[in-house]
C-alpha cells in the first residue's frame, strides 16, 4: 500500500432554520447567503489519508503524461508545440507549419513509434510521424513511454513511443465549443466541436481549419549584401532581411467519434479522422531568385478509422480493434525555364492503404498477479512513384515501387507484486515483418517503494529491441537496399520518483532517471559513386544520459495559484562504429542534429478567471556534420525560446466566453532548428472562444 493523496477538506454548510433555531423552518423553507435571516455554519473535518495500490499495469513503467489542460491551451498548437514545451525529448522543426519530428534519448525520429487509439500511424515509407500535422485540440490523451517501457505497447521504439487517444466528452445533453484565432502573417485558425452525451450514446464532432500566408520576415545570415561607395568600391557588408518565400499553407482536420455503452456493459466505439493538407515548402536561406520562379508544394489526403470493442468484468478485460488508413501524398517541384513558364522537375505520388487489427486481454486472478497479451496486425499496400523521369528515348518513365507487406506483433506480459512494496513485470514480444522474424524481444521492469512518506519509488528496466528497415530504405529507386539488416539494441534505465506536499496547499512531484542504450547496425543514407544516396548498416551508436522532470502545484495565498512543469535531458549519443575510411572523423562524435542538452519549462499563474502562461525551451548546439567540425555550417548555435500568453474567461447567462492573447518568440530570437530553414521572429495570436449554454452538463 502507498499513500497516493493527502486530502484535507472543509465542508461549508448552509444555515438551516431547524439547526439555527429560527422560527418558521420547515419543509420547503429555503435560506441562502442573500436571505436576511440566513446563518452560515462552517464545519471543519480533520485531514483524511487516502491509500491506494500502485497499478499493476504501470509496474516499472517510465512515462510522461501530458496534462489535458495543456492540449486545450489554444487551437493553433500542434503536438510538436506541446512536446517542445512539456517534455525533454528533442523536437526537430523544419520551419513553421513544416515537418516536425521527435526523438527520444538520442535516437532518430524513425525510432519513435506513434499510436492513435491503438493503431500505429508511423509512415510505412519513412518510418516517422510528422507531429506538425496533429492538432493538439484533436487529442484527448497523450502519453510518452520512454525506452524499454514502449515494449509493452509496440516494438521498434528504440527510443520510445507516443500514445495518442480520443475520448467522448463528459457531457450530458448537447455541447458546442467554437474558437476563432487570428495571428501574424495573415494566419487564421478555427475550431468547432459539437458533443452529445446520453444514457447509452455519445458523439463528438471536431473540425479544425488553419490557413496562413506564412510570409514572416527574417534576417538571412547565409547571405551577404555589399555596401558600395560612390566609386563602386565595397566599403562594407550586411545580412539582408528577407521574407519567407513559398510558405503558405492550408490544413483541414475533421474528426468524428461515436460511442455506445450496451446494457451488458460492452463499450463500442468508432473514431474517424480526415486530413486535407496543402502546403508550400519554403525556399531555403541559400536559394536565390524570386519566389514566383519556383513551386515547391506538398499535398496530403489521409483518412484514419478505428472501430473498437471493450468489455470489463471482475478480474479480466478484453478489447478488440479494427482499423484502416488511406494516405495519398503528392510532391511537386517546378521552376522557371527562363521564359516565365514553370517546368516540372519532380512529380512524386504515393498511395498507402493500411489494414489494422488488434486483440488485447488482461486477467488478474488476484490483486497481486496479472497476465496480459496482445496480437496486432498491420497490412500495408504502398505504391510510390516519380512520374516525371525522362528516359533516353524521350518518354516519361515511372520510378518507384509497389509493395504489399504485413507486420505482425504479439506479446505476453506477466506482472507480479510479491509484497506491497515490490512490483515486477516481464514482457516477451515477437515480431514478423515482410516474412522476416525478429528474435524475441524481452523486457524486464521493476519498481520498489522505498518510503510511504513522500511516495519514494525506485524503478528499473532492461530490454532488447529491434526495428525493421522502412520500405523506402529497401525499395526506393534509385538507392534502396533490400539487403539491409534490422537495427537492434539493448537498453537499460533506472530512476527514482517522489511526491510530496498537501493537496490543498502545495504538491511537488519529481523524477530522475539514468538510461543507457547500445544500437547496432544503425541505418544511414550515404552518397554513392553513381551520384545518388543509398542506406547502409554502418553505425554502432551508444546513447546514454540523464532525464529529470518535476511538477509543482501551489496555492500562493488567496485566489492565486501556480502550476509549473520542468524537464531536462542530458543525452550524449555517440557514433562508435568502425570508420569508413582514413578520412572518417565520426568515431566518438555526437550524432548529427542531436543536442546534448535540452530543457523546457511550462508555468501557469492563475487568479480566478485570469491565467498567465509562460513557456520556455532550450536546445544546446546541434552538429550538422558527423565529424562535429566547428565550421560555420558544421553546427547550429544553441537557442532559447520564450512564449507568453494571457487568458480571461467570462461566465454569462447564455454562454461561457474566453479571450486569449499569445506572444511567440517573446524576445525575437534569431535561430535555426535545421540548417538553411528560416524561422519566424516575434509574432502574435488572438483567440476568442465561446461555449453556449444549452442546458447540457
Amino acid at each position: 500500500m502507498m499513500r497516493a493523496l493527502l486530502l484535507t477538506a472543509a465542508v461549508l454548510a448552509s444555515a438551516l432554520r431547524t439547526a439555527s433555531g429560527h422560527p418558521g423552518a420547515g419543509p420547503g423553507a429555503t435560506a441562502g447567503p442573500d436571505a436576511p435571516d440566513a446563518t452560515e455554519r462552517r464545519v471543519a473535518i480533520r485531514g483524511v489519508e487516502v491509500y491506494g495500490t500502485r497499478p499493476l499495469r504501470e509496474t516499472g513503467v517510465r512515462q510522461t503524461r501530458i496534462d489535458s489542460a495543456v492540449l486545450r491551451e489554444h487551437v493553433a498548437l500542434s503536438m510538436a508545440d506541446v512536446l517542445t514545451y512539456n517534455s525533454a525529448i528533442f523536437v526537430k522543426n523544419y520551419g513553421r507549419a513544416t515537418l516536425s519530428t521527435v526523438s527520444f534519448r538520442g535516437t532518430s525520429p524513425s525510432h519513435t513509434q506513434v499510436t492513435w487509439n491503438g493503431m500505429r500511424i508511423n509512415s510505412p515509407m519513412l518510418g516517422m510521424t510528422d507531429f506538425s500535422m496533429i492538432p493538439a485540440y484533436l487529442v484527448d490523451r497523450a502519453q510518452l513511454l520512454h525506452g524499454a517501457s514502449s515494449i509493452g505497447e509496440t516494438g521498434g521504439g528504440l527510443g520510445g513511443a507516443v500514445k495518442l487517444a480520443t475520448a467522448p466528452a463528459p457531457t450530458r445533453g448537447w455541447g458546442l465549443h467554437y474558437v476563432q484565432g487570428i495571428g501574424s502573417f495573415t494566419t487564421f485558425d478555427e475550431f468547432l466541436r459539437l458533443d452529445y452525451g446520453g444514457e447509452r450514446w455519445q458523439s463528438t464532432t471536431r473540425l479544425a481549419v488553419s490557413t496562413s500566408r506564412n510570409d514572416y520576415r527574417f534576417r538571412n545570415r547565409d547571405k551577404k549584401e555589399n555596401i558600395y561607395d560612390e566609386e563602386h568600391r565595397i566599403i562594407g557588408q550586411y545580412h539582408p532581411t528577407e521574407r519567407n518565400r513559398s510558405g503558405a499553407f492550408r490544413d483541414i482536420h475533421l474528426q468524428q467519434g461515436l460511442y455506445r455503452t450496451t446494457r451488458g456493459g460492452d463499450r463500442l466505439g468508432l473514431d474517424l479522422w480526415y486530413v486535407n493538407s496543402d502546403r508550400e515548402l519554403p525556399l531555403l536561406t541559400v536559394d536565390y531568385g524570386e519566389g514566383a520562379a519556383f513551386e515547391n508544394r506538398q499535398r496530403e489526403h489521409t483518412l484514419r478509422g478505428v472501430a473498437s470493442w471493450r468489455r470489463l468484468s471482475d478480474g479480466w478485460r478484453a478489447e478488440a480493434r479494427g482499423g484502416y488508413i488511406h494516405t495519398w501524398t503528392a510532391y511537386d517541384y517546378r521552376r522557371d525555364k527562363g521564359n516565365g513558364e514553370l517546368q516540372p522537375m519532380t512529380r512524386s505520388r504515393s498511395r498507402i492503404h493500411t489494414l489494422f487489427a488488434q486483440a488485447q486481454g488482461e486477467y488478474a486472478p488476484g490483486s497481486r498477479f496479472q497476465l496480459a497479451a496482445d496480437l496486432t496486425l498491420h497490412q500495408h499496400f504502398v505504391r510510390s512513384a516519380d512520374r516525371n523521369v525522362i528516359r533516353l528515348d524521350g518518354d516519361r518513365a515511372v520510378v518507384g515501387y509497389d509493395r504489399a507487406e504485413a507486420e505482425l506483433s504479439a506479446s505476453v506480459t506477466a506482472r507480479w507484486r510479491p509484497t506491497e512494496r515490490l512490483g515486477m513485470a516481464l514482457t516477451l514480444r515477437e515480431e514478423l515483418n515482410g516474412g522476416r522474424w525478429a528474435p524475441p524481444l524481452p523486457a524486464l521492469l521493476a519498481d520498489y517503494l522505498l518510503s510511504r512518506r513522500g511516495s519514494v519509488v525506485v524503478k528499473g528496466s532492461l530490454a532488447r529491441n529491434y526495428r525493421f528497415p522502412t520500405l523506402n530504405d529497401r525499395y526506393f529507386l534509385p538507392g534502396g537496399n533490400p539487403d539491409l539488416r534490422h537495427e537492434s539494441g539493448f537498453s537499460y534505465d533506472a530512476g527514482i520518483a517522489c511526491a510530496l506536499g498537501r493537496t490543498e496547499r502545495w504538491r511537488l512531484k519529481a523524477e530522475a532517471s539514468w538510461f543507457d542504450s547500445r544500437i547496432d547496425d544503425w541505418i544511414l543514407w550515404l552518397p554513392t559513386p553513381k551520384g545518388f544516396f543509398s542506406p547502409r548498416n554502418i553505425r554502432r551508436v551508444h546513447a546514454y544520459g540523464v532525464e529529470l522532470k518535476g511538477r509543482i502545484d501551489a496555492a500562493l495565498g488567496g485566489p492565486w495559484r501556480l502550476t509549473a512543469d520542468a524537464n531536462y535531458s542530458w543525452t550524449p549519443s555517440l557514433d562508435e562504429g568502425e570508420p569508413e575510411s582514413d578520412a572518417d572523423r565520426s568515431f566518438g562524435k555526437q550524432l548529427v542534429y542531436v543536442p546534448r542538452h535540452s530543457a523546457s519549462l511550462a508555468a501557469t499563474l492563475s487568479r480566478g478567471t485570469w491565467s498567465l502562461d509562460y513557456k520556455w525551451c532550450w536546445y544546446s548546439r546541434r552538429y550538422t556534420m558527423s565529424s562535429n567540425e566547428p565550421s560555420p555550417t558544421g553546427y547550429l548555435a544553441p537557442y532559447f525560446m520564450n512564449d507568453l500568453s494571457v487568458e480571461k474567461r467570462f461566465a454569462l447567462r447564455w454562454a461561457d466566453l474566453s479571450v486569449r492573447g499569445a506572444v511567440h518568440n517573446l524576445f525575437d530570437e534569431e535561430y535555426l532548428s535545421v540548417l538553411a530553414r528560416p524561422m519566424p521572429g516575434i509574432h502574435f495570436e488572438l483567440f476568442i472562444g465561446i461555449r453556449p449554454r444549452w442546458g447540457g452538463r
